[in-house]
């Protein structure tokens, strides 16, 4: 299995790859990494030589901005990290200090406020990478394959016009429906309301990550995970 910080699990003591395991009796990899992309997975061949031997993978949809492209660079296993900009972004933006920035959203956010036209630009520079990165990564994959939307919302039909819209950044229905055929099966699942409310009280945290983990999904979202999927994996499996 591999994704972000959902996959992962981060401050859940059994999350759903564990949850699936058990389930199906099969052997789970837990590749999911905090705040990744499909950087993470694209560029590693240690990853995807692991993945060769699998029966089976589950690829988490992430957000199209942690991903290095052609306007900027991020870190290779810390996606979310900002490390500098293109000279075609510096072209774009040349009202813009790159230099304050850390964290990609941080960078993306003030973009879009200085220009909401040149912005679309770069929205229209991130969807078409994370396609063909997502690609890549679905061709090196043997056997079945499953594209997972794991998320508070449901995928959007279209982009909002303004505001950055809601996790995955930048992927609609759309897009996701061009990177079907790739994959085996797609499996949606939208916490449901007794999950969105479960609290803090339910996750495993230190003093200084209560702020992180007011915005995670606890145990009660990874049991809907992992009862969407391992029927569809036991399936394939068969």
């Amino acid at each position: 299995m591999m994704g972000g910080s959902e996959t992962y699990g981060r401050f859940i003591e059994r999350p759903f790859a564990t949850l699936v395991e058990e389930q199906i009796n099969q052997q789970i990899v837990n590749l999911g990494s905090v705040n990744a992309g499909v950087d993470a997975y694209a560029r590693d061949p240690a990853i995807l030589n692991i993945c060769a031997g699998a029966k089976a993978s589950v690829l988490q949809i992430t957000g199209a901005q942690n991903m290095s492209n052609r306007l900027y660079i991020v870190h290779p296993r810390r996606n979310d990290r900002f490390l500098r900009a293109s000279p075609l972004l510096k072209n774009l933006f040349r009202d813009v200090d790159f230099t304050e920035f850390n964290f990609t959203r941080h960078m993306l956010n003030t973009l879009q406020e200085v220009s909401p036209e040149r912005f679309t630009l770069v929205i229209e520079e991130l969807r078409a990478a994370w396609l063909a990165r997502m690609r890549f990564v679905a061709e090196s994959l043997p056997g079945a394959k499953i594209l997972l939307h794991a998320g508070r919302e449901p995928l959007p039909k279209v982009l909002p016009e303004q505001g950055m819209g809601s996790d995955p950044l930048f992927i609609d229905q759309g897009l996701v429906a061009q990177l079907k055929p790739c994959f085996t099966d797609l499996v949606q699942v939208v916490a449901s309301e007794e999950a969105r409310t479960q609290g803090a009280d339910s996750l495993c945290y230190g003093p200084l990550e209560e702020g992180a983990a007011k915005h995670t999904l606890g145990p009660k979202f990874h049991a809907e995970v992992a009862r969407a999927l391992a029927p569809k994996l036991q399936a394939l499996m068969a």
